[in-house]
């Protein structure tokens, strides 16, 4: 373990170096300058890589989102004051580093993450994923719903993600969702979209979702009714149940997100996807992801400190419910 890395106390939990002492930009290229995996002798909550990007449609480049997230990590400071927690001192917080799957094979890509989620669950109580292309969230739904059962997912992005297929592939980053309806995995009737908006290929896009048992919490419903009404109908909607949050960077507006491989202008702020996150505080979240951050087409590390900042909220709600 490093001597950079403190604890604050015995038994409790060891977080990242003092930033008094050792700059943010200098230490561990950990989430968050966080202590690695196997360096501390229990956490509970993991930060996992995911660098892939086979399943994607249009930009590719999303196998590059962990390291730079990890990168726009380094700005976070520990004390979440909307929140007023520290989740470094109330959670054994660790970086498990990344899976390394096939990035020619997707399907062989999607069972070798299922094994790793799967051995992980083993470990920790919750796994925080930074991806890699939306395609991951399959295999990562998989191994939650072996430890939880059906899960209610909270999907946030611009698009359904419940596509059939993409020129015959039934894994791509378009279709997680329509694949873990159909395996059982999800509780559809206790599952949202939030932010999806603008174009689909056809009605028929909305039609199947709606078959499915998706609801959706549209980018003008947030605008024209506030961020309060989409909080209310997302903790009506999913009740009890497990959850699981999944963040396409893409939910966010271009402006605050230029760095993704399928862009739609019309999307959230920052800020609107931070004050949701805060109002699902208390829900029993056993697993997130936050995907689609494609540094090469960011400028001044926009999309990979949104995805940072998305990551230390939900890390932040966890320790909060802890507290």
């Amino acid at each position: 373990m490093s001597d950079e890395s403190r604890s604050a106390g015995p038994g409790l939990p060891i977080g990242p170096p003092d930033a008094t002492r050792v700059p943010r930009y200098a230490g561990p290229d950990t989430f968050a300058r966080l202590p690695r995996l196997q360096d501390v002798s229990r956490a509970d909550v993991a930060i996992l890589g995911v660098p892939f990007d086979s399943g994607v449609s249009y930009r590719p480049g999303a196998r590059f989102g962990p390291q730079a997230i990890r990168a726009g990590s380094k700005l976070l400071r520990s004390y979440h004051p909307a929140l007023d927690v520290e989740p470094w001192k109330v959670l054994q917080l660790a970086d498990a580093g990344d899976v390394a799957v096939n990035p020619f094979d997707i399907e062989e890509a999607v069972a070798e993450l299922q094994v790793a989620a799967t051995a992980l669950y083993e470990q920790v109580a919750k796994i925080v994923t930074i991806g890699g292309d939306h395609t991951i969230a399959l295999p990562l739904l998989r191994a939650a719903y072996a430890q939880h059962g059906p899960i209610s997912l909270v999907h946030f992005d611009a698009h359904l993600d419940t596509w059939d297929s993409y020129f015959g592939a039934r894994y791509t980053h378009g279709t997680p969702f329509r694949r873990a309806a159909e395996e059982g995995i999800l509780a559809l009737d206790s599952s949202a979209h939030v932010g999806i908006r603008n174009y689909v290929y056809s009605p028929h896009d909305f039609s199947e979702d709606r078959r499915l048992g998706f609801a959706i919490v549209s980018t003008l419903d947030i605008a024209r009714r506030g961020v309060d009404d989409a909080i209310d109908r997302v903790r009506d909607r999913v009740g009890e149940h497990p959850v699981y949050v999944s963040i396409d960077i893409d939910v966010l507006d271009p402006a605050h997100a230029p760095g993704t491989g399928t862009p739609e202008p019309g999307g959230l702020t920052t800020r609107e996807l931070q004050l949701i996150l805060h109002g699902l505080v208390g829900l029993n979240i056993v697993g997130a992801d936050i995907v689609e951050v494609s540094p090469a087409y960011d400028h001044a590390e926009l999309t990979s400190m949104a995805g940072a900042v998305a990551a230390f909220e939900l890390l932040a709600m966890f320790a909060k419910a802890a507290s």
